[in-house]
């Protein structure tokens, strides 16, 4: 019985196969993957290195250190305004400043319903510059709910304010929905943002969720903190009115307190101290540390702004 001799190409094939044409395959597939991760990984870092470059500073929005700005302000409670009393620059004994909170952030009031907003700390600038940073000044606490005061000693858990005419007169030192009520009638609590104070027949943009985030965002801005029945007008705070005849007076007469010793080091200062957010950025509701905006509906500040952000 013949044994058909193998053809010359099946030799060949077998030949390559035990030989070069393996090892061309495994050194092409060996040298390919790691060129490729290694490309991978060039691209990927200088895309890095572009991004933060190229991103702005974290504190780079307004305000600045030493900016002056001038904002209107109110507390709308069931049927009357008032505003803080107390410009919080008073000093010890020693002729230091007393109060800690305005060390930290140099924010206050001079009993005119106005927010001066003088930083000369980096604690109340670029995105921590959120409406908290004042009212915590006063140990004023707005949560979704309640609005509550610090108890002036005396008072029987009152808290003494300034009637927009000047008046001094005690208010109850807590106002919580469901339990305050406004001459019998339920009532809710929400703050009214203006960005200008010039726009007297905007309606502004009302909150109703983590309101103390809402971002300070230039001068001139105006905001009533209310606490009263839900088909209440929005209408500006009386001083929105003559705001820069306000800040004009505080102008040009200076801060008597701005030598810088005055002041803690910056440095030392982290938002943290505060309890203030780093980035006061809004969702949606629910998900965020930033402001919530009610939804519309038909009572008389239906047509307002309604938004999602500080």
């Amino acid at each position: 019985m013949r044994v058909a001799k193998a053809s010359s190409s099946t030799k060949k094939a077998a030949r390559l196969a035990q030989t070069g044409g393996g090892r061309t395959i495994r050194f092409q597939g060996g040298t390919v993957f790691p060129l490729a991760v290694a490309i991978t990984l060039i691209v990927g870092l200088a895309l890095i290195a572009y991004a933060r470059q190229s991103q702005p500073a974290a504190d780079a929005t307004p305000p600045q250190l030493n900016d002056h700005w001038h904002m209107a302000y109110g507390f709308y409670l069931c049927d009357t305004w008032y505003v803080l009393e107390g410009a919080l620059e008073e000093r010890d004994s020693a002729g230091n400043l007393a109060n800690r909170n305005y060390l930290r952030t140099t924010i206050h009031s001079h009993d005119d319903g106005v927010i001066h907003w003088h930083p000369y700390t980096t604690v109340a600038t670029g995105k921590r510059a959120v409406l908290n940073i004042f009212l915590d000044n006063y140990g004023v606490e707005v949560s979704d709910t309640a609005l509550r005061f610090p108890e002036t000693p005396g008072l029987d858990n009152q808290f003494q304010m300034l009637t927009s005419a000047g008046t001094p007169t005690a208010v109850a030192s807590e106002w919580i929905e469901g339990e305050t009520t406004c001459n019998g009638e339920p009532a809710e609590l929400s703050v009214v943002k203006w960005d200008y104070t010039s726009d007297l027949d905007s309606a502004g943009q009302r909150y109703i969720a983590n309101t103390g985030q809402i971002h300070i965002d230039h001068d001139g801005m105006s905001f009533a903190i209310m606490f009263a029945p839900r088909d209440t007008p929005k209408v500006k705070p009386p001083t929105a009115a003559n705001l820069a005849e306000l800040g004009g007076i505080d102008a040009e007469g200076g801060s008597q307190y701005t030598d810088p010793s005055d002041f803690v080091d910056p440095d030392s200062i982290t938002v943290e101290t505060l309890g203030g957010p780093a980035d006061t950025t809004a969702t949606d509701a629910g998900t965020s540390d930033g402001p919530v905006a009610s939804t519309p509906d038909n009572s008389a500040d239906s047509d307002a702004t309604v938004t999602t952000g500080g």
